[in-house]
């Protein structure tokens, strides 16, 4: 039997997440989820106040957020919460496109009745949040929809792709929800039905259209608003 140096040997206890770590994650979250707002001023004593902690770790974390693309540091003025282009959104969201026509022909190829079930809850929760006029709520219900049908692909690479862009969508996604609500989920139901069906193609069809109409929306959507700061 082998002693206890030889079996923990290269081996260590992981450590709680760094502070700078949780200040980043909980600041990305706050700008997914829009409560701090493109364009904010993000001043380091308030953030520290706000989140319990010295102004150290949130300064190396704005840092790090502005290497990320979440935050812009602006000499003598500070951080500002970045206002993503139509062109950063268009080439993010077409990315995006590509890997989730993907998802939805395996999703077709793979879904049982049990999953087509589930989809059919997501749906539903999503169709509620709009009801409601939940923008974060809608927000979250279309993440998960769209995350099932990529785990319904069985593709663990497509997967973990899909993962690494996820909350830039959703912080995208977050001030067209409401209005492009309506539109998408229904866009959603047709697409759920296809996949029942277990229509390959179609599904993969329904989803580049479905995708690609978020994508428009979108930038239509950040083009009225830079024509409108100039105005």
């Amino acid at each position: 039997m082998r002693d206890i140096r030889s079996a923990a040997a290269g081996v260590r206890v992981t450590r709680p997440v760094p502070l700078r770590q949780a200040v980043y994650d909980t600041l990305i979250e706050l700008i997914v989820n829009g409560s701090l707002e493109p364009g904010q001023h993000l001043v380091e004593s308030e953030l520290a106040e706000h989140l319990g902690v010295s102004r150290q770790p949130v300064r190396e974390a704005l840092q790090r957020l502005q290497t990320d693309g979440w935050v812009d540091l602006r000499p003598a003025q500070g951080a500002f919460v970045h206002a993503p282009t139509p062109e950063e959104a268009s080439q993010l969201l077409s990315v995006r496109a590509v890997l989730e026509t993907h998802s939805a022909h395996g999703a077709a190829l793979y879904a049982t009745e049990q999953d087509v079930a589930r989809l059919w809850e997501l749906q539903e929760a999503g169709i509620a949040a709009l009801t409601a006029d939940d923008a974060r709520g809608i927000v979250e219900a279309n993440a998960a929809l769209h995350g099932f049908i990529t785990q319904l692909s069985r593709n663990e690479v497509l997967a973990e792709f899909i993962r690494q862009v996820d909350r830039r969508v959703r912080w995208y996604y977050m001030p067209i929800a409401r209005p492009r609500g309506k539109d998408a989920w229904n866009e959603h139901a047709t697409l759920i039905n296809a996949i029942a069906e277990g229509d390959a193609e179609r599904s993969e069809k329904l989803m580049r259209r479905h995708t690609q109409n978020t994508t428009d929306f979108y930038c239509r959507q950040i083009a009225a608003a830079v024509d409108a700061r100039r105005v």
